[in-house]
């Protein structure tokens, strides 16, 4: 199945940048009679196989939101055992990051969490800095509502002690100021477990991404899904803004 799947990809079109809600980690284990931990647990393999199959094509960029600022308003408990399984997973991850040629980033608010979380990943960036392979970027503590107030309050800091002149700002300036400033933005956005929405997740970055929903839950997300969703995107036409004709045209001069 793998292997019909890969031949049905065009890996000169592959895209630059995938990002992933990883969605139905709870309902997944709810659906097995277990908690909500159990469906986070067995996502950690997901997370492993769709790393592993980006790095495989030679995808440039992953993006993964694995932890919104409204999360913090789940259950306690469910937020301790979250944070122990992320300091955990890096802790025995890194080694295979390093091994893959893999760099890991982290995007977010930081200082939400808690101290032994930022240690661990602090450390991952560094030990992975030196990587030029796949760049793994964890959304954690990430919002972005939170990400572009963020953002304005910076350009409004900068304005005020004369490093910017307001006239000049544009949509560039706003790009550096956001936590994606050294990434290209998505071409192509999936969700899993049937959800149709994209739950304040890189609102500027995906004005222009193709969007793929599957109803698969987060821990049964494997390569096989991963492949299907980069066949339908390449089976799309991106216009942005222009007509079909115009983007055929410029396709052939080319």
């Amino acid at each position: 199945m793998q292997e019909v799947l890969i031949a049905g990809i065009d890996k000169e079109r592959l895209p630059q940048h995938i990002a992933i809600i990883m969605d139905g980690n709870g309902r997944w284990a709810q659906e097995k009679g277990q908690d909500r931990l159990y469906g986070h647990y067995h996502g950690v393999e997901s997370v492993r196989n769709i790393v592993e199959g980006c790095a495989e094509l030679g995808i440039h960029y992953l993006t993964l939101y694995a932890f919104s600022t409204e999360n913090w308003d789940r259950p306690q408990q469910e937020v301790e055992g979250l944070m122990a399984l992320l300091v955990d997973t890096i802790r025995k991850e890194v080694p295979t990051l390093n091994k893959n040629n893999i760099r890991l980033h982290v995007i977010g608010d930081m200082n939400m969490l808690p101290k032994f979380a930022q240690d661990e990943l602090q450390e991952a960036l560094e030990m992975t800095s030196q990587n030029t392979g796949l760049n793994l970027v964890m959304a954690l503590s990430y919002s972005s509502r939170w990400e572009l107030v963020n953002a304005v309050k910076n350009i409004g800091l900068d304005v005020q002690s004369g490093k910017i002149d307001p006239t000049t700002i544009n949509h560039e300036t706003l790009e550096k100021y956001l936590t994606t400033s050294q990434f290209p933005d998505p071409e192509l956005m999936i969700r899993t477990s049937g959800e149709y929405r994209i739950s304040n997740f890189l609102l500027y970055q995906l004005a222009y991404a193709e969007l793929y929903f599957t109803n698969t839950r987060w821990p049964d997300f494997r390569k096989e899904n991963l492949y299907e969703a980069i066949i339908d995107f390449q089976a799309r036409e991106r216009r942005f803004g222009k007509t079909g004709q115009q983007i055929q045209e410029e396709t052939q001069l080319a």
